[in-house]
């Protein structure tokens, strides 16, 4: 291999071994525990991420997802499909708080476009004394986190998945959280507990669901999480827009400058 420069998802660790040139390594996955870091540190290469990529995209589908709850809109397309006009209401998403688990790029995002609509935002990141964009910004501490649950009419999960956050959507959360809350996971599947969110839902211990992932993934066919009306579920494609890769372009010219390869 004698190119300075590689891009992808991941990279062989026997080829950056071998490499006696190689440089950089751009990831296009924002996140970078399923490389082979020790390689890559080992042969001297300068990792960096997608970081922010996910942004727009994901925000907006969260949007989509809320803004169709909020409005009622399953009713209207099951109208639809039935050719039935008859009159039904929907809800205001102004006015309403939102609890955002996760301040990366992809949090920030979310909790900015909930801002635009009025939303009051609480904001939960493992360092909560750099603040940020939320109304209110917090630590995941248990106390503090169930006190912003307990006011929260949405509860968007978007963090990376590590011992903290594992399981950290239990049923404690879902008993906590107004019985006509909304819960959205565009994080990863197990920062939820699986069980105790399908028996939150048929309980009807909160209001509806909307899953991008899932734990297990992909969802099974017979899982009870296809079967109830509350609950959508889409097969981990917020991020997959047209425009991902020109953004994946930029941040990988913002590299190669930072590093003077360019």
């Amino acid at each position: 291999m004698e190119a300075t420069v590689a891009t992808g998802f991941q990279i062989d660790p026997d080829l950056v071994a071998a490499s006696d040139s190689l440089e950089l390594f751009a990831c296009t996955f924002a996140g970078t525990g399923h490389l082979p870091l020790d390689a890559l540190a080992d042969a001297g290469v300068t990792l960096t991420n997608a970081s922010g990529v996910h942004g727009p995209n994901i925000a907006e589908q969260v949007l989509g997802y809320v803004l169709a709850d909020v409005r009622n809109l399953r009713q209207g397309w099951t109208q639809n499909e039935r050719g039935e006009w008859n009159h039904y209401q929907g809800g205001e998403l102004a006015g309403s708080t939102a609890t955002v688990v996760g301040m990366g790029p992809i949090g920030e995002t979310i909790i900015d476009r909930f801002g635009a609509f009025d939303v009051e935002t609480i904001g939960v990141r493992y360092t909560p004394e750099k603040g940020g964009n939320a109304d209110d910004v917090i630590g995941f501490e248990e106390t503090a986190l169930l006190d912003a649950v307990a006011r929260s009419d949405y509860l968007v999960l978007a963090c990376p998945l590590t011992d903290i956050t594992e399981g950290l959507i239990d049923e404690e959360v879902f008993l906590t959280l107004p019985t006509d809350a909304m819960v959205v996971n565009v994080a990863r599947g197990p920062v939820v507990d699986t069980d105790a969110l399908v028996a939150a839902l048929r309980g009807n211990d909160i209001g509806s669901a909307a899953l991008d992932v899932t734990d297990p993934e992909p969802l099974p066919a017979d899982h009870p999480l296809w079967g109830l009306s509350n609950c959508l579920v889409t097969p981990h494609n917020a991020g997959h827009t047209p425009e991902y890769w020109e953004r994946c372009t930029d941040i990988l010219l913002d590299a190669l400058d930072k590093t003077s390869l360019a």
